[in-house]
């Protein structure tokens, strides 16, 4: 703490408002893993489909991506504790709208909006509260165990959402979080929020090309494996013969290119910009934020990837799956907090490289572990690696994002550097769930064809059916379907087979890519610094 240093009352304090905002972090990252274990029950308690959950879930994403970065300029507005504050009562009524949510629009206004604006505010203002309660030398540690808590609430989430539909109600896990914000709000009075010289005001019209721009770009992401990435599928959307999805990208794009250049303007007019276009030309910083993209890349790609493997592949419950996340959570707990701990003094750029070292030896381990005769058991080893790498990344990264400007833009920082994250967490799930689902499809459909058993016309009617979209399908689930077809035994036998080693092929086939993407991140990291923030 930047007071009270020294004492045991200011380590106590120091204490109180670190475990306060992870918490807060916590809530903030538990609401997408746990709606993922229970998106079928909670569409038929609302009376609504699962592609209305998904609707939900992907209105989630999008609010916060559109208002991080507005949301991280109201903290410096108002005050970042101020803004913390409102953010938390915002998102507990969310989350009680949403557990008491009797159908399809009560659950989108509590969950995907309400929860999203006060995430929108809460994110940007924790990473400048820790900013301003903690000194230099103390702020890794501090970041770590912020950015721990909430990869450690997406780990449980499936745990957590298990176990509340199995047992309970998917409705007291939000119930559950209104208690939560209110002991947040209970303590928050003690967390330190210093002063700026003057208070900016708040640039609207930048506000709304920023939200327009990122919505704009994170929607076509999100729409990749329903629409296509650039072939449109058949029924998508499309412009002159190209799915609507690279439009709506580079329209983001531009809208962004066009934000950037009204901040630039108003910079040069002397005026308060919502973000100054100075930051990102700061080496340090940027370098920061690319591994952050990278990093919830790979995570949230991983979390994708992963329980399709043990749900359907190998028909694991939602327990039984959360369960198997656990080892993640460990290694990930244990390096954010004991790194800053036992070697403070550390090089951030050497411990970011072998974080992502790690991050790609999981990636591959678990990729060449992947087998048909291979249990649940496969995934441990590379979990605790993926898990030490995420972890390690997490005890550097808010530092050095945050010490590469002056504290009075820290919250400016936080807005940006959730943005980025929500973008990678965003494009790492797209990327893994289309790349799995084409080479799915490209796999099963040579393996079928080639099948002896199988009669041409019945391959060309596979043919026809996998165009027009296809999913990843458990043996039970497919046999099911085959039944209802009345596919005679040896044809329905070689769809089996063929869809074991199709299952198998998209699941390599999207560890490949975040594999890749972890080499590549390593060529970002030169921008990360050699020496601590506060050090000599």
């Amino acid at each position: 703490m930047t007071s009270g240093t020294g004492t045991a009352e200011g380590a106590a304090k120091g204490r109180l408002v670190l475990w306060t905002l992870a918490a807060g972090q916590f809530l903030m990252a538990l609401d997408s893993s746990v709606m993922n274990v229970s998106i079928a029950t909670v569409a038929d308690d609302v009376g609504t489909t699962v592609t209305g959950i998904q609707g939900a879930i992907t209105a989630y994403t999008l609010v916060m991506a559109m208002l991080m970065i507005p949301g991280g300029k109201v903290g410096a507005v108002i005050g970042r504790r101020r803004a913390f504050a409102i953010g938390c009562v915002i998102y507990g009524c969310g989350s009680l709208t949403t557990a008491l949510a009797p159908n399809l629009p009560v659950l989108l206004l509590g969950w995907s909006f309400l929860e999203g604006v006060g995430a929108a505010l809460i994110l940007p203002a924790i990473v400048a509260l820790v900013a301003g309660n903690f000194t230099a030398e103390r702020r890794p540690a501090a970041y770590g165990l912020v950015a721990a808590a909430g990869a450690v609430a997406i780990a449980l989430g499936p745990l957590i959402g298990g176990f509340a539909t199995t047992y309970l109600s998917w409705r007291w896990v939000f119930a559950g979080e209104v208690v939560v914000v209110a002991a947040i709000l209970a303590v928050a009075r003690h967390i330190r929020d210093p002063l700026s010289a003057g208070r900016p005001r708040l640039d609207l019209i930048g506000a709304a090309l920023s939200a327009l721009g990122l919505g704009t770009f994170v929607y076509g992401v999100l729409r990749s494996d329903e629409w296509g990435w650039f072939r449109p599928r058949p029924g998508a959307p499309d412009w002159l013969g190209v799915s609507l999805v690279v439009w709506l990208m580079l329209a983001g794009v531009l809208l962004i290119r066009v934000f950037l250049h009204w901040e630039a303007h108003l910079v040069a007019r002397h005026r308060d910009p919502l973000v100054d276009p100075a930051l990102l030309r700061v080496r340090q910083l940027t370098g920061g934020l690319t591994m952050f993209f990278f990093q919830y890349l790979v995570l949230m790609g991983v979390f994708f990837v992963v329980p399709l493997y043990l749900s359907i592949a190998l028909g694991l419950s939602a327990l039984q799956t959360g369960a198997r996340l656990l080892p993640l959570s460990l290694t990930l707990l244990a390096a954010a907090t004991l790194i800053p701990r036992f070697l403070p003094d550390v090089s951030p750029r050497r411990v970011v490289r072998l974080g992502i070292l790690a991050l790609l030896a999981g990636a591959v381990v678990l990729m060449a572990a992947l087998d048909a005769d291979a249990g649940a058991e496969v995934v441990t080893v590379p979990f605790l690696l993926i898990g030490l790498g995420t972890g390690a990344l997490a005890s550097q990264l808010g530092a050095v994002t945050v010490s590469a400007v002056p504290d009075e833009q820290s919250a400016e920082v936080g807005g940006i550097q959730n943005a980025v994250t929500n973008l990678g967490s965003s494009i790492g799930t797209a990327l893994a769930g289309s790349l799995l689902i084409g080479v799915l499809a490209s796999s099963f459909l040579t393996s079928f064809e080639q099948n002896p058993a199988v009669p041409p016309e019945i391959g060309e009617r596979a043919a026809v059916q996998l165009q027009s979209g296809v999913t990843f399908l458990s043996d039970a689930q497919l046999r099911d379907a085959l039944d209802e077809e009345g596919v005679d035994e040896e044809v329905a036998r070689a769809a089996l087979d063929a869809n074991a080693v199709a299952r198998l092929d998209g699941l390599r086939a999207a560890l490949a890519i975040l594999a890749f993407a972890c080499a590549l991140a390593l060529f970002f990291t030169s921008r990360i610094p050699t020496r601590q923030p506060g050090s000599a």
